[in-house]
């Protein structure tokens, strides 16, 4: 959420900011319901301080003729005040929902563009697998070496469904165990979060109210989060930090579960859209400093990117264009990993930076050196989603016999086997 005073003194950065991101923005509705707001907060408090006023003169006053009729004049003021809050809370109804539809600005290095096809290629790494003999997709070779069931998997859990089984479980614990220690070593605190979250941490973070329609639901109102990212940021809302501790560095692992709504004609073969996984989330609360977002936005990406390195992976990473940020994202890398099969990059973790936008939701504080209150920034990172990574590990690493080479980094949390057969 953006501070009401920013968007009424820089009403055309922000609504620039909302067309780069293809946001239909009213800001005039807006800032005249902000008006009103204003308005009715002013009266209320002259009210009051009549009221007050009033009573401390009924106390000293000894005429009780005079006292009931002061008292009779002050019951008409009290109502008057009780008309005017019941109307300020319409409008402040009214003022939330509109403030939550306010996009933040992206920064000014983000790229023109409407979808992800105008995302913007800044780095590649690697070279794409060559490979002697005719090479077959990842639900091919698991299937052959019982790492997948994804027929009992739709039966069980309908469409979308899998289940891993044998070596595919053993390595993508074996995933997660290195995960925790590469990313243990770059200073991150892990975190196991409730991933069945209240709706105020789904509101704080953004993914409500655009994205309900890709959020599980409970009968007693709560969401199920598609990333740990929720819970994590949902840990400090409503605190005051002391400064002396930021950044704070957290590894959040989950399990994660998304409706994919509107891709029911997208990727409905193997393990690339699934409703349910597991991933390891790397966020960060800092000081509220633009350099140091971007600092720290390039340090998110760098440890994703050395990490996929050590697996030896190929990928590439894309800036994001206006029209592909979220709605409270600064700016966006998503990192994409090389599928020889299909003869395309497919993301597998995204590095975002918000300033302020959610922890001004959420309520997370500190007091700077001067003593003055500041919101936190936020950042995200995925660290490294599972079983999603199968699918490029798989298919890079598969041999002409139909083994899959494990890599090197992940042999020793695979009882010291160098290969799947």
């Amino acid at each position: 959420m953006l501070d009401i005073k920013f968007i009424r003194e820089n009403k055309d950065i922000v609504l620039a900011g909302a067309q780069k991101k293809s946001v239909d923005l009213d800001i005039e509705k807006l800032i005249t319901l902000d008006d009103e707001r204003l308005k009715f907060l002013k009266e209320i408090e002259a009210l009051r301080g009549e009221v007050n006023r009033v009573s401390n003169d009924i106390a000293r006053d000894q005429d009780s003729a005079l006292k009931i009729q002061l008292i009779e004049e002050m019951r008409g003021v009290k109502e008057e005040i009780k008309n005017k809050e019941e109307k300020l809370k319409q409008i402040m109804e009214e003022w939330h929902v509109l403030m939550l539809q306010v996009p933040n600005v992206p920064d000014i290095s983000v790229p023109e563009g409407k979808s992800d096809a105008e995302n913007q290629e800044v780095k590649v790494w690697g070279e794409k697998t060559v490979f002697d003999f005719e090479p077959k997709d990842h639900i091919e070779i698991m299937n052959a070496l019982k790492m997948v069931d994804f027929e009992r998997g739709t039966k069980v859990h309908g469409f979308r469904g899998y289940f891993l089984t044998g070596e595919g479980v053993k390595l993508s614990f074996a995933i997660w165990n290195y995960a925790l220690e590469f990313f243990g070593n770059k200073g991150f605190v892990p975190v196991m979060p409730p991933i069945l979250d209240r709706k105020e941490n789904f509101l704080g973070t953004g993914f409500l109210p655009q994205g309900e329609e890709d959020l599980y639901k409970t009968q007693d109102g709560e969401y199920l989060a598609g990333t740990a990212e929720v819970p994590v940021m949902g840990m400090h809302a409503g605190e005051v930090l002391d400064k002396n501790i930021l950044p704070l560095k957290y590894l959040g692992f989950s399990p994660c579960f998304r409706r994919e709504a509107g891709s029911h004609g997208k990727d409905v073969k193997g393990l690339i859209r699934v409703h349910e996984f597991y991933k390891l989330e790397q966020v960060i609360l800092c000081e509220a400093n633009h350099e140091t977002s971007v600092k720290f936005h390039e340090e998110l990406t760098t440890n994703t990117e050395e990490f996929i390195e050590s697996l030896g992976i190929p990928y590439h990473r894309v800036v994001n264009c206006g029209g592909d940020l979220g709605l409270g994202q600064v700016k966006k890398y998503d990192i994409e990993l090389w599928v020889p099969k299909e003869s395309k990059y497919r993301e597998i973790a995204s590095a975002s930076y918000f300033h302020d936008f959610q922890t001004r939701r959420l309520g997370i504080r500190y007091k700077d050196e001067n003593g003055k209150m500041n919101y936190t920034h936020s950042l995200n990172q995925t660290a490294i989603a599972t079983p999603r990574i199968l699918v490029s590990l798989i298919e890079n690493y598969q041999q002409a016999d139909g083994s899959v080479k494990i890599p090197e980094v992940l042999r020793k949390y695979m009882g010291g086997k160098d290969s799947i057969r």
